[in-house]
């Protein structure tokens, strides 16, 4: 090795070596060499002189072979310190060494791997403004949607309970308007909200001609009845809930469509379950219903509908952007529930454009399946 002054420098009698002739042993063959053993032992000699022995070996594990270089160091009380210090560089080498050996061969004939997609973060406002009935769930809802797109890390959510957001006028200090946002979210809203004439045409123009999303959980039905045009965007209106909370024998339309792709043919769910009015199979695409043979349609003087079609979940079109309903969602506990946060989380990313789902309107199926 070099001391400081430049020079090459051998610990002990001229028996002893250079580092560098360690080379050629670490090197000789060996595709990977994973570790070295270092062993130091001394003696004394016949003339009274004192002999460092130092033993280096280097393990192969793939061919179970070793390649062992032993070399003596002779001197007279060679000194511990210049030993450890010997000792130290080769260990250093070979770290470098295994390095460069681990490193793959670089074939230029091979096309480099195709660039990951990137993924842009979205940006969704949350709205739970409640003007008539208030439901427990509205806070439970909100919060799961905001940890959706935090744990996926597909969206950010801004909550809010008032709606001066949904504007497109330009706010004061850092306030965002919907030309911030790529899609609106009302979780059970309920009643006639605080929107002025400007804000209601900015909203209908962010979906119908800017083509962002909208998401209506629940109660979102059970708003707007003096606005034509929210009506006719989601689907229709609400038109009371003929059996409360109960358990609901559900049919799936659609198992191709995103959010509701998980569910069986069949099922039941705890929840309350809209009737809607002004709403017509024809503009939209029926994803959920209720099971017609399952309900009980005795002394029930709030069934409306006649034809005992009733949607639990709908998509659609409404000019440009996506529309998402879904009357599940009424308890606090439906949030903890793996199967409605997936259907939501689902139908915000295809509102977004993440994913694809047919809006063609079908008819209404013959038969139910079985419940489970």
């Amino acid at each position: 090795m070099r001391n400081r002054t430049g020079h090459t420098e051998n610990f002990g009698s001229p028996s002893g070596i250079d580092i560098r002739t360690l080379l050629p042993t670490l090197r000789r063959g060996r595709r990977q060499v994973s570790y070295v053993t270092f062993r130091v032992r001394e003696h004394h000699s016949e003339d009274g002189g004192l002999r460092s022995i130092l033993n280096i070996a280097a393990k192969n594990p793939s061919t179970r072979n070793s390649v062992t270089e032993t070399n003596a160091f002779e001197g007279d009380r060679l000194r511990h310190a210049r030993i450890a210090l010997f000792l130290f560089l080769p260990f250093l080498i070979l770290a470098g060494l295994t390095r460069a050996q681990d490193q793959p061969a670089v074939d230029s004939s091979v096309p480099p791997p195709p660039h990951a997609k990137q993924i842009h973060l979205k940006h969704i406002l949350v709205i739970g403004q409640t003007k008539g009935w208030e439901h427990e769930s509205v806070s439970d809802g909100m919060a799961a949607i905001y940890n959706m797109g935090r744990d996926s890390g597909l969206w950010d959510a801004t909550l809010r309970t008032d709606v001066g957001p949904i504007t497109k006028k330009k706010l004061d200090k850092n306030a965002k308007n919907l030309d911030y946002f790529d899609a609106l979210v009302f979780v059970s809203t309920t009643g006639e909200l605080d929107l002025d004439d400007g804000q209601k045409k900015d909203m209908m123009s962010f979906i119908k001609d800017d083509g962002k999303g909208f998401v209506g959980v629940h109660a979102a039905l059970d708003t707007n009845y003096k606005w034509p045009e929210y009506g006719e965007m989601i689907g229709g209106w609400f038109d009371q809930h003929p059996w409360s909370t109960f358990n609901a024998p559900i049919i799936n339309e659609d198992p191709s469509f995103p959010a509701v792709r998980h569910f069986p043919r069949a099922f039941v769910k705890y929840d309350e379950i809209y009737q809607p009015k002004e709403w017509s199979r024809d503009k939209v695409n029926v994803l959920l219903s209720l099971d017609p043979a399952k309900l009980n349609y005795a002394n029930n003087p709030r069934i409306h509908r006649t034809d005992h079609d009733f949607a639990v979940a709908w998509d659609k079109m409404y000019g440009k952007g996506r529309v998402f309903y879904s009357t599940l969602g009424h308890t606090e506990e439906a949030w903890n529930d793996p199967d409605i946060r997936k259907m939501y989380f689902e139908a915000i990313k295809w509102v977004l454009g993440m994913t694809d789902g047919s809006t063609a309107s079908h008819p209404r199926p013959q038969a139910s399946g079985d419940e489970h």
